[in-house]
């Protein structure tokens, strides 16, 4: 039997919904992972997650055109279902849902989720309305699909942050579980944008997570001079790449609200533009542990 047949595909609402609604009779548990496809190894790391905790996996692959803002080009983002398929069928996805736009937004929408917190900060901050696209789509998702336990990866903690949100005030019976950032030993995190880098970029992108670790080593050291270990940071990022600082912020998670004296749980955060890449990486961690 080939592999390709071990993994069924869905494209519409109904027969997902009623598929899901029949699962949830038999008392089975469901894992998601929600995607815009073109799979890499962090997806892949979530996939195998889900399948190592639920009976049942499902997989969708939808570009969104509601998180695409005005100077973004929802046309030019990249996708391969044929290898979406295979890493799949390789990680035992047991239901793959890939509707069309039309499926999952046939008319205007005369209804969306806007977020109200979390979104003025990180990437948020340069892209109004991305947010409110997500949550959008992942309210529709999450009724078509009924999961157990949606999995998201760390590397988009903003993006977890604000998933725990909606999941939180839309009172969704579902445990989101945080995927730790899949990196390369360099401790460059795994993304589908870094084959964007050129060679030269590639060697100079491991600078992203050492700034992030020494920040939180001076953290847990207890310096609490932010703008001064921010800008020392920066400084040395744009000495050491060819790359452009977006931003290097540390605050609270999963709250994301600027922070004076650091304590409790923190994330830094940084985003980097090089000439055809704008990379992004962070780290959470316990200041009180």
């Amino acid at each position: 039997m080939s592999i390709l047949t071990k993994t069924k595909i869905i494209t519409k609402k109904e027969e997902l919904q009623a598929l899901t609604t029949n699962l949830k009779k038999e008392h089975k548990v469901i894992g998601f992972v929600p995607t815009m496809g073109y799979l890499h190894e962090g997806h892949r790391a979530l996939l195998k997650e889900a399948r190592a905790n639920n009976e049942i996996v499902i997989l969708s692959i939808f570009v969104n055109p509601l998180q695409f803002g005005p100077t973004e080009d929802l046309d030019s983002y990249p996708r391969d279902f044929d290898r979406d398929l295979l890493v799949a069928c390789e990680e035992q996805v047991d239901y793959l849902f890939y509707p069309t736009v039309e499926e999952m937004y046939p008319d205007t929408p005369s209804v969306t989720v806007k977020v109200h917190t979390r979104t003025n900060v990180l990437c948020g901050s340069s892209r109004p309305g991305h947010f409110d696209g997500v949550a959008t789509v992942l309210t529709k998702l999450f009724h078509l699909v009924q999961p157990n336990h949606a999995y998201f990866g760390q590397k988009d903690a903003q993006q977890v942050a604000v998933v725990h949100g909606l999941i939180e005030d839309f009172h969704f019976p579902i445990k989101l579980i945080a995927v730790n950032t899949v990196r390369e030993e360099d401790g460059l995190a795994k993304s589908s944008r870094n084959v964007r880098l050129s060679q030269e970029e590639r060697k100079e992108a491991g600078i992203l997570y050492q700034s992030l670790a020494a920040a939180r080593e001076e953290l847990i050291k207890g310096n609490n001079q932010l703008d001064d270990l921010i800008a020392h940071l920066k400084d040395k990022v744009e000495k050491e790449s060819s790359g452009i600082v977006d931003y290097l912020e540390i605050l609270t998670y999963p709250a994301l609200e600027k922070i004076n004296q650091p304590s409790g749980k923190v994330i830094v955060a940084i985003a980097v533009q090089f000439k055809k890449a704008r990379l992004i990486d962070n780290i959470i961690f316990d200041l009180s542990m």
